[in-house]
């Protein structure tokens, strides 16, 4: 099984995968799986009435409020970095936290660098495929960098104007 970095609690753990990522052109394999947007929107509800855990993948031009009404009963929406200059992803994590109040698995993949830790934790992720080959040390490093955050954001840190007291 693939190995997956779990964050919980602002700890980092090495995990396996339960989920296989299915491509649109391959058939569906038993147990829990995760799926891209157009193939849920055609299968999704009969992927789901199977009692398995469904996840979908999110590609960076896709809108995330096209799963608004179906988050409930997602357990992961895998959120796509095509390269890790394209920050959609982060804002998608965010939304999916504070608007939809999505309590399932977040988790981003493609171009997933361990730089990008800290930013990612803040935003919503809780779980990471790097591309890096970064060991779940590493991302606990990169996720504690900084002590310091100037915007407020779904993690709850305070921001340093306000540590400051002002």
């Amino acid at each position: 099984m693939p190995m997956l970095i779990k964050s919980s609690g602002g700890r980092f753990d090495l995990i396996e995968d339960p989920f296989t990522h299915v491509g649109d052109e391959q058939s569906v394999p038993p147990g829990d799986v995760i799926i891209s947007l157009t193939r849920f929107q055609s299968e999704g509800e009969a992927l789901l009435s199977e009692s398995r855990a469904v996840g979908v993948r999110l590609e960076s031009h896709e809108e995330v409020e096209a799963l608004a009404y179906d988050l409930p009963q997602l357990s992961v929406v895998a959120l796509a970095f095509p390269k890790f200059g394209d920050g959609r992803a982060y804002s998608y994590a965010r939304l999916l936290r504070e608007r939809f109040g999505f309590k399932g698995e977040v988790r981003a993949v493609g171009d997933v660098l361990r730089e990008q830790a800290g930013f990612m934790v803040r935003c919503g992720f809780d779980a990471f495929e790097p591309a890096d080959g970064s060991t779940v040390e590493d991302w606990e490093r990169a996720a504690r960098r900084f002590r310091h955050v100037y915007q407020r954001s779904t993690d709850g840190r305070p921001p340093a104007f306000v540590e400051r007291g002002g």
